[in-house]
């Protein structure tokens, strides 16, 4: 008889290997063609709700890394929560507008911008901008990410605009918005103004001078044949200086050097003396800056007069305390100018050349300015010290250019009017992490007001029309929903199609000017104010959502962009965040945590990974790392998270290939009918459950992919599966305790599976249709493990915790037989255990001490007996490893003395013989 046929070997069709890459585009077929997110939809219909509210990835060009951790992030969770019994529905959305699409379709050869009107460039830019969502709404399915991917959301469509116009007339209503000429981050190599989101810093040479500026008029403080000496690491300001600020309570020092004599702050002395090489340094007296307020000196190269005022945002940190003012250049400049009457000179143009207002330099590039300028300080003598600096410098995000400040005419909103609202509001927010809060509340305690219009075309126009005879703005309730109903119509487009007259309620006077024809405003908004309407234009108007969102979940970088312009928006409309939580990730870096760059070749593409290892590695990627920090990958840690997913995978097929003939309903067996091996596994189950779902609610997800893997690794493959596989191979199929074990293996394979469905969604769903008594269509549509605490027993468990250890010294002894060639497996093993009183106590309340340690034989000496030479010590207990006494069974391979006793089977043990008499009357 051929023995190896009797034994209850694994028997599963579920593949051993993955083959991700083929296997899952398959499987998302099928859930599209089932419509999966309408069916999870519908099961949880009348559930509490949880809205993650998307935000928006700008359409342009194929998804990234740093796009892949955050959208798998949010389906983690959105998956998690719906298993948690929650309505989850998951709307996805695009940012449409903005600059870059402009740009891409601007550098198309085919297609000749100077040809074609406004509105008609708009349309190629809005092909281009829904072919990009096309592109990246296909890279985001192919991730796994569940969603309503047939409604997202997306600005360019015509009911956003015109919710978007309608937060912007709500805003206007209560007075946040206004015009005025201020100084703002302009960027000459877009030819518009940016937003403080939109810049980012990096590191820029500039040149640095001290100049002098000789006083005219002393005001009985200063001799006249004296200069005041100032420092700045931009001298193209200087055709644009009217005044030096100084602060007025700092000491200021006039001091001779080599028969001149200048003003430089007394707590700046040292430093400036020792940068522009003044050694012989005669300080003649201090005076107060309050004192020398009015003091007017003479412009280094123009015919007219700087005047010295005082404010307290003049430093001792740099410089010389006494600070070139140009309001036409600086936000404190400004503020200063206007507390002087000093009026707003900025003789740059929008492509950062100097105009007529800037004599001598007309036509110039700005940063040229500098060379030219500094050459004629030189000449005149006020060049007192040049040197290069490399520093932190602001740069538009997009083109990558240096920007500049420049005083303009631009709308803005009042963020001063309800700013103490904002900073009570993010005290109510959930920070994941907790520096959020402190980070967001120094942004908005410390930010200006928002400039919100942009002179570009693809956007959505500022809705605001002028008078043609007095050109006063005319905006008001009629205006601006008559507009959005025309948006909601059409889309934006009409603004640029329409004339004035047909955007505007039949016979509109403006109440102010009595104008009765209009322009149009041909500014549109920055596109951060898009995407921060989003709150109103999507959480307000989808019936499956609601407002405000539980959570927010993006990148750090949008404490300056999408949580900023959505507070603002939020409590400008309705006093309120439209955020419950925020929970923000680092940036991805290559796997020596350098920035990736194709210039470097680090780069990670996520679709790459998917063609080339399959999604559900990359999404394992994700949970595996502390993403609240910058995260880590490359193909090496790529391979190691593969063997991860081998090993998690394996262990779910054991559980399969052990449960062929389990029937759940039929063959469970009750805990308290379970050995104590038994119904510690099931504790340990439970333990790892309750720890799991407390990470997912934490959003925690590395515990989670820690807690999973060492659970399959360690406590299942390593110690249960391998303990009870002669339980389950060799004895009867009907015995009570492989059903035992059964039991067990198919509560761990329901669990685990659930556990890791929100992260491995492929993986989980294909191991569901295996898993016997299975109803549900997908494993999408389960509920999450609940936490049976009755199981828990602190002293049972502590008690088998002790043994693992017991057990490791044991196998580390037979490891080291095997390698000494005494035996080949364990079960040629015969062990002798020599344990102290303590150890002696622990062995003594367990059962069948063979089947734990995988032995044919155990012999417990006596607490206190001296082990033999060369037997294995460590911590009381001694180990002694002999070759098993006996025949070894064919059947189950124990090495036994009652092999041969049953004459029918006579190379067979007596439970081996047992076991074929019963097969062979069933």
């Amino acid at each position: 008889m051929d023995y190896g046929k009797t034994l209850n070997l694994l028997q599963t069709d579920f593949p051993m290997r993955g083959n991700l890459p083929q296997a899952e585009p398959g499987m998302q077929q099928h859930w599209e063609e089932i419509d999966i997110y309408s069916k999870v939809q519908e099961s949880r219909k009348g559930k509490p709700k949880f809205i993650l509210h998307d935000g928006p990835p700008y359409a342009n060009g194929d998804i990234h890394i740093g796009h892949a951790l955050n959208k798998v992030l949010k389906d983690i969770i959105v998956r998690f929560k719906t298993m948690q019994g929650y309505d989850a529905p998951y709307v996805p959305g695009w940012d449409t507008h903005g600059l870059p699409i402009e740009q891409a379709v601007a550098n198309n050869d085919k297609i000749d911008r100077k040809k074609m009107s406004v509105h008609e460039f708009r349309e190629y830019c809005k092909d281009y901008a829904l072919q990009s969502v096309e592109r990246q709404k296909a890279q985001f399915k192919r991730l796994g990410v569940r969603g309503d991917w047939n409604n997202p959301y997306i600005t360019l469509q015509p009911k956003y605009e015109a919710q978007q116009i309608r937060v912007f007339g709500e805003m206007v209503n209560k007075g946040y918005i206004y015009k005025g000429l201020k100084p703002v981050y302009w960027s000459p190599s877009s030819e518009s103004a940016l937003a403080e989101a939109e810049i980012e810093y990096q590191d820029k040479t500039s040149t640095s001078v001290y100049v002098a500026f000789q006083v005219k008029d002393g005001k009985g403080k200063l001799p006249e044949d004296a200069s005041i000496v100032i420092w700045t690491t931009t001298p193209w300001t200087l055709p644009a200086n009217l005044g030096i600020s100084l602060h007025p309570d700092f000491e200021y020092a006039l001091v001779e050097v080599e028969g001149k004599k200048y003003v430089v702050a007394q707590g700046l002395l040292e430093a400036v003396s020792k940068e522009i090489g003044w050694t012989d340094v005669k300080v003649l007296f201090q005076i107060k800056g309050s004192e020398l307020e009015h003091v007017l000196c003479q412009h280094p190269f123009y015919d007219r007069t700087s005047l010295v005022m005082v404010g307290d945002h003049v430093t001792l940190e740099a410089g010389t305390g006494c600070v070139h003012t140009a309001p036409g250049h600086g936000e404190d400049d400004f503020v200063i100018g206007q507390r002087y009457n000093l009026g707003v000179l900025c003789p740059v143009d929008d492509q950062g050349h100097f105009t007529a207002e800037a004599p001598g330099f007309e036509g110039m590039f700005y940063d040229k300015g500098n060379k030219v300028i500094t050459e004629m300080l030189k000449e005149s003598g006020h060049l007192l010290h040049m040197s290069l600096i490399q520093h932190q410098y602001p740069h538009d995000w997009r083109t990558k250019k240096p920007v500049i400040f420049r005083a303009t005419e631009q709308w803005f909103a009042s963020v001063d009017k309800f700013r103490e609202e904002m900073l009570e509001e993010i005290k109510k927010v959930k920070w994941t992490p907790a520096w959020g809060e402190v980070r967001l509340h120094n942004m908005i305690a410390d930010r200006g007001d928002w400039c919100i219009s942009r002179q570009r075309v693809w956007g959505v126009p500022i809705p605001i029309f002028y008078g043609r005879n007095s050109n006063v703005p005319l905006v008001n309730k009629e205006t601006i929903e008559h507009v959005a109903q025309i948006f909601e119509r059409e889309g934006s487009n009409a603004w640029f199609q329409k004339d004035a007259s047909e955007l505007l309620p039949e016979g509109t006077v403006c109440p102010i000017s009595g104008d009765t024809e209009f322009r149009k405003e041909t500014d549109i908004m920055d596109v951060w104010f898009d995407s921060g309407s989003s709150h109103v234009a999507v959480l307000e108007t989808r019936d499956e959502l609601e407002w405000p969102a539980d959570l927010y979940l993006e990148g750090s970088d949008q404490y300056r962009g999408w949580y900023n312009s959505s507070l603002i928006t939020g409590v400008a409309v309705h006093g309120q965040s439209p955020y419950k939580g925020i929970l923000s990730h680092g940036f991805t870096l290559d796997g020596e945590g350098r920035k990736m760059s194709k210039s470097l070749g680090n780069t990670i593409d996520p679709n790459k990974v998917c063609d080339k290892l399959g999604a559900d590695i990359l999404r394992l990627w994700v949970s595996s790392v502390d993403y609240q920090s910058d995260v880590r990958i490359s193909d090496n840690i790529l391979n190691q998270i593969t063997e991860v997913y081998r090993k998690i995978r394996n262990t779910l097929r054991f559980l399969l290939g052990n449960l062929s003939d389990f029937n759940p309903t039929a063959d469970r067996v009750a805990p308290d009918q379970m050995n104590e091996l038994d119904r510690f596994a099931l504790a340990r189950l439970n333990r790892m459950t309750d720890r799991v779902i407390k990470a997912y609610d934490a959003y925690e997800f590395h515990i989670v992919y820690q807690s999973v893997h060492h659970f399959c690794a360690v406590e299942m493959s390593a110690f249960y599966l391998d303990i009870i596989k002669d339980r389950l191979y060799a004895s009867a199929p009907s015995d009570s305790g492989r059903k035992a074990a059964q039991t067990v293996l198919y509560d761990a394979l329901t669990v685990i599976t659930k556990l890791i469905a929100p992260i491995l969604p492929h993986t989980a769903d294909e191991v569901w249709k295996y898993i016997p008594g299975t109803e549900l269509d997908s494993i999408q549509l389960s509920e999450l493990p609940e936490v049976d605490t009755t199981l828990f027993d602190e002293k049972m468990e502590s008690k088998w915790e002790q043994f693992i250890v017991v057990r490791d010294d044991v196998l580390k002894a037979l490891e080291d037989a095997r390698k000494e060639k005494m035996i080949g497996n364990s079960l040629g093993a015969a062990v002798h255990l020599y344990p102290n009183a303590e150890q002696a106590q622990l062995i003594a309340g367990l059962e069948q001490l063979e089947q734990l340690f995988i032995v044919s034989a155990v012999e417990v000496h006596e607490a206190g007996t001296t082990a033999p030479e060369g037997a294995r010590s460590s911590k009381g207990l001694s180990v002694q490893v002999k070759i098993a006494e006996g025949e070894k069974c064919e059947r189950c391979w124990n090495v036994t003395k009652d092999v041969g006793l049953d004459a029918k089977h006579p190379t067979l043990c007596k439970r081996c013989a047992e076991v074929i008499k019963l097969r062979a009357e069933v």
